[in-house]
């Protein structure tokens, strides 16, 4: 299998997963670069699957469908046209081209019926995470709560570690800047900004990323560290009680960054 990031408006990324013949796509909120890359690799489109109903990933779908007739796999708990399959927690979607096996994940927060897929027997992992997780962020809260999006981002984190990321903007370096103030000391994280503005400069993506890295670079899945526990304390002028509390003060501060 191989995996491609397709832009699309200013920093959202389609993923399309290919095996040389047949591809699926994740998240195509736009069918034009979608179909542009597929005649250029002589792809044959399969299967659509969309994490949640915002139109950056879901405004594609429609042409596509016209186009190619396959079948699109969304969230249960979120009305989005052109969704024949609706998948839920634990659901497991195997498809036959490209042949692939996925396993569904909740992770509401950024929306209600947020979903991820995870990759089944593939070495290293892989899981589409959508808005949920970013490198060094994560999704706003548009419809979930604080709680929800902690046990989502828990589950994610819970992931093994080599488990590659692949989240649907590039944000990296504007999430590594709040980073860098949300815990100002943590020299993994500097290097890794290094390595990411090398990469922007030379117009190449920053993901995907691992959950690993993740767990040692992004703020928000380290809300029991001493040091963001601190900089969200002088931030809100006020010591977080526990994990949850500074989730919330940090990403409450991140809307304002």
């Amino acid at each position: 299998m191989d995996i491609i990031p397709i832009p699309a408006f200013r920093d959202n990324y389609i993923w399309l997963v290919h095996d040389g013949r047949h591809a699926l796509v994740v998240d195509p909120g736009d069918a034009t670069p979608v179909e542009e890359t597929l005649r250029e690799h002589g792809l044959v489109l399969g299967a659509i699957l969309v994490t949640h109903h915002h139109p950056d990933h879901t405004g594609g779908i429609a042409a596509l469908v016209a186009s190619h007739r396959v079948p699109v796999y969304g969230p249960a708990r979120e009305s989005i046209a052109g969704v024949v399959h609706a998948v839920a927690d634990g659901d497991e979607i195997h498809l036959p081209a490209p042949a692939i096996a996925l396993r569904v994940l909740e992770v509401p927060g950024h929306t209600a019926g947020h979903v991820a897929y995870v990759g089944m027997d593939i070495e290293p992992g892989l899981v589409f995470c959508g808005d949920t997780l970013f490198s060094a962020g994560c999704g706003r809260l548009f419809e979930g709560t604080p709680a929800q999006l902690g046990h989502s981002l828990a589950r994610l984190a819970a992931l093994p570690p080599d488990t590659r990321v692949y989240c649907t903007h590039e944000y990296t370096l504007s999430n590594l800047a709040f980073a860098r103030v949300a815990e100002p000391d943590n020299a993994e994280r500097d290097a890794w900004a290094a390595h990411c503005e090398t990469l922007r400069a030379r117009g190449e993506p920053t993901l995907p990323s691992t959950i690993a890295r993740e767990r040692t670079i992004n703020p928000f899945l380290r809300c029991e560290q001493p040091g963001v526990i601190e900089a969200v304390a002088a931030h809100a002028g006020s010591r977080p009680q526990d994990a949850l509390e500074c989730l919330a003060a940090l990403r409450a501060w991140k809307d304002r960054f």
